[in-house]
């Protein structure tokens, strides 16, 4: 069982970076976490991807290596990372939580909202590729994809 968990968790690690970064369209990544139904439906289209790219990984891992799993398993764990997946992507449920725990200005690292954020020589805020945002969204879906690879190799 515990190199079920290993393996299916590398399985579903790999794939989520392969459905975040190179699966999610530019608009998806863009929108889904603004207002109204259209960012919803991005969002919701984003996480129907990223399960899709999830569950390839799987099969792929399942049949290669004969791990033993149960259909109530793999919906029970992939439906658990999807919804955690959209309540994260949708932005402001976590940012609340992030404010809660607090880290609120965690959150706003990388980003001008930061009293300590990245200028440019003219003293204009800095285009950073790395923001505490970031950092939490990707650590809350790691905990989930704990979470997911556990239930799938234990029911």
């Amino acid at each position: 069982m515990t190199a079920a968990f290993a393996a299916l968790f590398i399985a579903l690690y790999v794939a989520h970076g392969v459905g975040d970064h190179w699966v999610q369209t530019h608009h998806q990544a863009c929108v889904k976490g603004g207002p109204g139904w259209a960012a919803r439906l991005a969002c919701g289209r984003h996480v129907l991807t990223m399960t899709v790219t999830k569950m390839v990984a799987l099969a792929v891992v399942v049949s290669v290596l004969d791990v033993p799993v149960t259909a109530l398993g793999l919906v029970i764990g992939l439906g658990l990372d999807a919804v955690t997946h959209y309540w994260a992507d949708r932005r402001t449920g976590l940012a609340r939580l992030a404010a809660a725990l607090g880290k609120g200005e965690y959150l706003a690292l990388g980003t001008a909202a930061h009293p300590d954020h990245p200028v440019t020589a003219t003293g204009k805020p800095a285009v950073t590729l790395g923001t505490g945002a970031y950092h939490l969204d990707q650590t809350w879906h790691l905990l989930w994809l704990g979470v997911a690879a556990l239930l799938i190799a234990t029911i």
